[in-house]
């Protein structure tokens, strides 16, 4: 799969320019049911407001994309929002830009500039996953190994839950581009008595650092 990415939970930015307020939020979405639901609440939230205009891309490539520029001249709204979500390869996302007039016409362009820097804008405040291709696997050792097991663990900056017994079990999921690294660095540091077993192949999510 070609990784992507989308955001961690909702988030909001704001714009304003000449007088006219740009609110754009941003959410988490599965599905087109499910990103039209919080269009619909979204409108109830700011009844009050003139546009509520949005954009987005839900799925793997991108199969479901979607905008409305809600009464804005055509292509100056919801085309700007939907661009923010494509150029930046960010998918299984919701933008919602709501506009209350400042009283000044802002032309063509000075729209397709407020809505899609306000989108910027909310993204940037927002929390981004990384979606590549990752792997889920066990590893069993004794105790005498576990600390340095979860010393490589903590370098890799990845999560394991652990499951103490007679040995320890770690069930862990990483990128897959990590997994190899990983492994060489485990055999050597136990000199070969840890076991790995379950290796399966998953959608990996990990929060960017940026």
């Amino acid at each position: 799969m070609e990784e992507f990415y989308m955001v961690d939970g909702p988030a909001q930015g704001e714009i304003v320019e000449k007088k006219s307020r740009f609110i754009a939020n941003v959410f988490p979405v599965d599905s087109e049911e499910q990103a039209l639901e919080i269009v619909e609440k979204t409108k109830k939230q700011y009844w009050d407001a003139r546009h509520n205009c949005f954009a987005f891309v839900i799925g793997k490539n991108n199969e479901v994309q979607r905008f409305s520029d809600d009464g804005e001249p055509q292509g100056t709204a919801g085309k700007p929002i939907l661009e923010v979500l494509t150029k930046g390869n960010i998918h299984n996302t919701l933008i919602i830009v709501t506009r209350y007039f400042g009283g000044t016409l802002l032309g063509t362009g000075g729209l397709v500039r407020a809505y899609g820097q306000s989108s910027k804008a909310a993204i940037e405040n927002s929390r981004l996953l990384r979606v590549c291709e990752g792997v889920s696997f066990s590893v069993e050792c004794d105790y005498n190994s576990i600390g340095k097991i979860k010393y490589i663990i903590a370098q890799m900056n990845i999560e394991a839950k652990e499951e103490y017994g007679a040995n320890v079990k770690l069930d862990i999921e990483m990128p897959k581009e990590n997994f190899e690294k990983f492994k060489s660095q485990v055999v050597e540091a136990t000199n070969g008595q840890a076991v790995f077993s379950r290796v399966d192949d998953i959608e990996y999510k990990q929060k960017c650092t940026d």
